[in-house]
Parts: structure tokens; sequence; C-alpha cells
């Protein structure tokens, strides 16, 4: 379904109210897909600070990425998992809302896991990567992706960022040159050791999740995405996005009301 995100003010007048939901509000965090780093979320971070000052945001790096030390030749997802656990409990929240983005897909799960149904608010996957349990990234990728990850596996344990042509093609189309090049800026070299590791969700708990669907991505094309969605199953809500791959950055203030309007 179409995303309708809604806002209502809280009454000046009434600070217990306010202050009563604002302890209740999850910490929002958010976890960064392949060759991207935290600093991707920035746009969405700055744009849900400012239509929510009180709301509580961690964006993680993940091992080996942005100042996050890791050895990407090496990288596991249980490390990502471990490293996203400690970041997120580091912070002491009494609740949380996971939200992943393309490659976090095959982490989240497992963040969830640890953490539990009881800290774990809901799940929201923007444009995730799921392969069916006990697959992995490379066995259910579709043209471009596919081509690109198994040519990268093959060669190299950690590859390079995409070139700039590429990456614009396929996280960036229809933004506009800044955010292009913030893209472009961002980009940072990967492990193709995850992208060759049968997933596991068997542990996952059961908690409310939402699917982004990027309409206009060509990363994952919005029929992929649907088999994904098939793959997790338990989505409780579809919310389509007319916008590409990388939506923290074509549309944060979209984004962030999405995400403020499911806390």
């Amino acid at each position: 379904m179409s995303a309708q995100p809604s806002s209502q003010a809280l009454p000046v007048f009434d600070t217990s109210i306010a202050q009563r939901q604002t302890a209740g509000k999850p910490t929002i965090v958010l976890v960064h897909g392949g060759q991207h780093s935290g600093a991707c979320w920035q746009p969405t971070v700055d744009a849900l600070r400012a239509r929510d000052p009180s709301a509580r945001v961690l964006a993680v790096d993940l091992p080996g990425h942005g100042n996050e030390p890791g050895n990407l030749a090496t990288l596991t997802i249980a490390q990502c998992v471990e490293s996203v656990t400690a970041q997120i409990l580091a912070t002491r929240p009494e609740r949380v809302m996971l939200v992943g983005h393309s490659m976090a897909g095959i982490t989240l799960p497992g963040v969830a896991a640890r953490l539990g149904s009881a800290l774990v608010q809901r799940m929201v996957f923007i444009a995730c990567c799921i392969p069916p349990d006990g697959k992995t990234v490379l066995d259910t990728l579709h043209a471009p992706m596919n081509v690109i990850a198994s040519r990268a596996a093959r060669r190299t344990a950690v590859s390079a960022p995409f070139p700039a042509f590429i990456a614009r093609w396929v996280f960036a189309n229809g933004m506009t040159r800044e955010q292009k090049q913030r893209v472009v800026a961002g980009l940072c070299a990967e492990s193709t050791r995850v992208t060759t590791e049968p997933v596991d969700r068997s542990a996952l708990p059961r908690v409310p999740m939402s699917w982004v669907l990027t309409q206009r991505d060509r990363a994952l094309r919005p029929k992929v995405q649907r088999e994904f969605i098939g793959n997790l199953g338990g989505v409780d809500e579809v919310i389509e996005l007319d916008t590409c791959h990388n939506a923290m950055i074509s549309e944060p203030v979209k984004l962030a009301e999405i995400l403020l309007s499911r806390c």
C-alpha cells in the first residue's frame, strides 16, 4: 500500500503527556547495506531530528566500515550481528526499531534474535536482500547485481567500491546532482565473503515487520523485492516509495515520516 505518513503534534500545554510519549519512543537503529557506512543515513537522521527533536537515533557501522574496526577479508554475518548488537546495547535502550537497507537484510534478523521481542518493537526493511533460509546472497540476486557480485566474489575477498558511473546508475537514478555526489563519495570497500555465506533466520522472533518497497530501484527491482518479502514472511505492511535504491538519501523526509509514524 502507499505510504501516507502523518504526524500529530502533542499539545504544548500538557507536558506530562509529552514526557510519557517521549519516554516510550524506541531508539531508531539504522543499519547500512553493502559498500556503505552509517554515514549514508545522515540525510535521514537530519530529517528525523528536524521533525522530532526528541527522537533517539543510532546509525551503526558494520565491522570494517566507517569507524567500526573489522577485517573485511574474514568478515562473517555473525560478526556483523555481534557488532550491531553491541553498539545498540551500549546505548542502553528501552525499546528499539531496527531499520535495515539493502544487504542489511542478512544482518537484521540475527540482531533481532539476539535482542529478542521484548526489546525490538518493530523491524523495517528498506529494499533489503533476503535470501531463502539456508541460501546465500549470491544465490538469489538478479541482474545486474548478480553479475557484479558473483564476479567480485570469484576474484577477491574484498571488493573495491563501484565505479562512479555504475553507482550512479544502480543506486542513484533520479537523484539530484548533489545527492548523487553524496552516494559516490560515501562508497567503501566490501567483504565478498558474506555474500557467499548461507543465512539462518530460524531464531527470528515474532515482531511487527514493515517493508519499504522502492519502486524505481535498479539494484533490487520491485519484482525481486516482492520475492524477498515472500522469503522473509510475516511482513505486516508494504509501503511503496517512488524512488531509487538509496531512499535514505533520495527521500529522507518521506522516509523519516514513515519511520516516526511507526514508533
